[in-house]
């Protein structure tokens, strides 16, 4: 999986297709990421001591290739490729505009 926390991303398919958030957290054994404000589902939570029970909004995983990363340079989706940089490093680049992405 090419994505990883604080990517900018955009939902290509499903319920919330077009709805673009952040990358909360990632799931690289399940193929799946958590995107903020994306995937919305209602949770029941049970009663503790310190507070009552309550339903609360939380985002659901979504599956890694229902989104694209977005291209900081023109803010469209893009695909990720890789290459290596001037000290020998592989890192990620966008296949559209050849952008880093750190």
């Amino acid at each position: 999986m090419n994505f990883k926390v604080g990517d900018k991303v955009v939902v290509i398919a499903g319920k919330d297709k077009g709805k673009e958030g952040k990358i909360t957290k990632t799931f690289k054994s399940e193929n799946k990421v958590i995107v903020e404000g994306v995937n919305m589902v209602k949770k029941h939570v049970k009663p503790n001591g310190e507070s009552s029970g309550s339903i609360v909004d939380m985002e659901s995983p979504i599956h890694a290739s229902n989104v694209m990363i977005l291209d900081p340079k023109t803010n469209k989706r893009t695909r990720i490729g890789h290459t290596v940089d001037k000290k020998g490093n592989k890192v990620r680049c966008t296949k559209k505009s050849n952008e880093i992405l750190n």
